[in-house]
């Protein structure tokens, strides 16, 4: 028996599920490229906004900029409502169906945003359209972050979701870098005059056929295991579970209103907890890619051109040591890492910016290479953290919600924030200041979290990487306190007496049974 009661004899090695490492790397390829065409979407978006703000809002100043940051946040303020929707179809469905969704809605609002005739053409319509197309970039990425984290932490093994994990990131920042480069290489190649009237429109028109690839990739990979012994479960189950205040098992079960009064009323917790460590991710994520652009021009006199490609050699630092950081939580754990990158935020913001201040070109990259770091912390370790807090059967409802509207209150906001905070306070160290409040508020999540490194998914069987693996987590699943079996889909053989108890059968881990909450 174990400690919690449950007799482990109940897992057998066909209960174990064995990562197929070339459907895994097929998964990622897939997933990845979708986060690529997220952050590339908003890049474009932030670089050319002076074209932007010319052909389709031609307003006496300050109002033609802001209303295209306004239009800009758009994006953000429909993305807790594409969560809240593509969610629980996601629960119900599957993950790989929204995926393919949401990346082929990205690139082709990105694509037509490019095509759109402007103001002087079609009047005011002109940024009517820009704005529903921004609408529907920002639905679609509400369900794309959210369904790829849960997703990839479903399709990797327990010991390695951190290094898996940190690679959805490491496409995201390389988007954001991609868009940098390709902005700052049409404005050397083309003369003003070429760049203000068609120039800008071909960052746009890049995004289709990403799209296409991402579509037909997206569309050729396998289903997560987890989910698939999710709805195996459903098939044979009433809707009595939500009665009984537990997790909701059957279609009918799963639709937004069910799912999220479920999420609130058990894992209220959770949701404040991962709030927490997305606010701290998300503020120096956008601080470093959608205010530093703007910090760098108009507080540290860099002309556009440079300023852009500063940031390039940065993110793609950043991005390339994602995954080292994740391989690194895989080892010692979530929570030591997140931690002291919380620390390192809170002593070295100031240090950062001070280097900036400095006005040589060294000392800025060094002042952003800072920041880069200090978000390497947060970010890496996001994609396997967050989904670990939420059952398999609630988990792309709960990471939709959560997660997007943080996303929203938080990372969109930063800018904006950052902005007023300068003005109020007087003080060009303002960013340092909510980048140090952010990591704060960051390490009370992590405070309140539980370890989640090299343990089974809440409401999933273990999960190896080998077939060898098997035999060793069941030899030592009542001992090992990385697993519990509380939180296992088990089925109840004991009423049952039916289990088959070859145990020359690989691990599949296609039994399934209650999902415990």
């Amino acid at each position: 028996m174990s400690d919690n009661g449950t007799p482990s004899t109940l897992v057998r090695e066909r209960d174990i599920h064995v990562v197929d490492q070339k459907k895994m790397k097929k998964a990622l390829r897939a997933t990845l490229l979708g986060n690529f065409m997220e952050w590339y979407d908003i890049g474009v978006f932030s670089y050319v906004m002076t074209y932007i703000t010319l052909h389709f809002f031609p307003l006496p100043a300050p109002w033609d900029g802001l209303a295209s940051f306004a239009t800009l946040a758009v994006t953000f303020l429909v993305r807790p409502l594409g969560g809240l929707i593509l969610g629980p179809i996601g629960d119900r469905i599957g993950r790989k169906k929204i995926l393919a969704f949401t990346i082929i809605m990205m690139s082709l609002g990105t694509f037509l945003i490019g095509c759109l005739p402007t103001y002087q053409q079609i009047g005011v319509l002109a940024p009517i359209l820009l704005i529903l197309l921004k609408f529907v970039q920002g639905f679609s990425t509400g369900g794309e972050y959210a369904g790829a984290a849960t997703f990839i932490a479903e399709y990797s093994s327990d010991k390695r979701r951190g290094f898996w994990g940190s690679f959805l990131d490491l496409g995201s920042y390389l988007g954001f870098a991609a868009s940098a480069g390709l902005v700052t290489i049409l404005e050397l190649a083309t003369s003003d005059a070429q760049m203000e009237s068609w120039g800008w429109r071909i960052a746009f028109w890049v995004a289709l056929p990403l799209g296409l690839i991402g579509l037909y990739m997206r569309s050729n990979i396998d289903e997560s295991h987890a989910f698939e012994v999710v709805q195996e479960s459903r098939e044979t189950k009433s809707g009595a579970a939500v009665a009984r205040g537990e997790a909701p098992t059957t279609a009918a079960d799963t639709s937004m209103k069910t799912q999220v009064s479920y999420l609130f009323r058990h894992f209220w917790p959770q949701i404040l907890m991962g709030s927490a460590l997305v606010m701290c991710a998300q503020v120096v994520g956008y601080a470093l890619t959608t205010f530093m652009p703007t910090y760098l021009t108009d507080t540290l006199g860099y002309d556009t051109t440079h300023g852009n490609a500063l940031l390039v050699p940065v993110l793609i630092i950043v991005s390339v040591g994602l995954p080292i950081f994740g391989s690194i939580s895989d080892r010692i754990g979530r929570r030591p890492v997140m931690i002291t990158g919380c620390i390192v935020g809170v002593v070295l913001a100031i240090p950062a910016f001070s280097l900036m201040m400095m006005g040589s070109t060294w000392s800025t990259l060094a002042g952003l290479m800072i920041i880069g770091v200090i978000m390497m912390f947060q970010v890496s370790i996001q994609a396997s953290a967050l989904p670990s807090l939420f059952p398999t059967a609630s988990r792309y409802t709960a990471m939709g919600l959560m997660f997007n509207i943080a996303v929203g209150l938080f990372g969109g906001t930063t800018g904006f924030v950052i902005t007023a905070l300068q003005s109020i306070l007087g003080t060009d160290y303002a960013g340092a200041y909510y980048i140090m409040f952010a990591c704060v508020v960051g390490g009370i999540g992590v405070f309140c979290m539980k370890e989640s490194a090299g343990r089974n998914l809440l409401g999933s069987m273990p999960v190896v990487d080998e077939k060898h693996e098997v035999k060793e987590v069941i030899a030592t699943l009542e001992e090992n306190e990385k697993y519990d079996l509380s939180t296992m889909p088990i089925e109840d053989y004991a009423d049952s007496g039916d289990r088959d108890d070859d145990e020359d059968t690989e691990g599949t881990g296609d039994r399934s049974g209650k999902e415990s909450v």
